[in-house]
Order: C-alpha cells, then structure tokens, then sequence
C-alpha cells in the first residue's frame, strides 16, 4: 500500500496546545474510522507553521478526501517512493 506525506499549512501550529492538538487528533480519527480501514494515518510531526503527516492509502484521492472530511488543510501531497535511514547504509 503506498505511503503519503501531507503538507499541512496551519499558522502557528508550534503553539498549538496539547488539548489543541488532542482534539485535531480525534477529529482525524474518527473520520478515518468512518473511512474505513484502507486509509492509515502513521503520524505527524508540528513545526512553526505546518504539520508534516504521514499516511497510508491506496490512492491520492483517499487522503484528499480525509482532509475535506476533517476540514484540515492538504496543501500538498506527495507518495512516497522510498524510504532510507541509517541502516541503509550497511
């Protein structure tokens, strides 16, 4: 199953607060158990100003549909085509 990451512009999303960010989590939650079990979301990562997540989905359009169904933004999407780390090297 491909693997995306998503984009998410959100304005100072460094600052948002634990119970802030608890509740954007349960909002995506609930809309992928509504989704169905095609589309996983593995995790995401705040900066300042974005939120990096990573999914995985059949399809482009299953994580699209996810960010309208949530109301979060999906400001770019991109597959994954590989994916490295340190042992990679060995």
């Amino acid at each position: 199953m491909p693997k995306f990451i998503i984009e998410r512009e959100i304005p100072s999303a460094g600052k948002l607060t634990a119970d802030q960010l608890k509740a954007i989590s349960q909002t995506s939650c609930n809309v992928l158990s509504k989704m169905g079990t095609q589309i996983q979301w593995l995790q995401s990562y705040v900066t300042a100003d974005k939120i990096y997540c990573v999914y995985i989905a059949p399809n482009e359009d299953m994580v699209r549909e996810h960010a309208k169904q949530g109301g979060f933004p999906a400001n770019v999407i991109t597959k994954v085509s590989a994916i490295i780390d340190p042992t990679s090297s060995e």
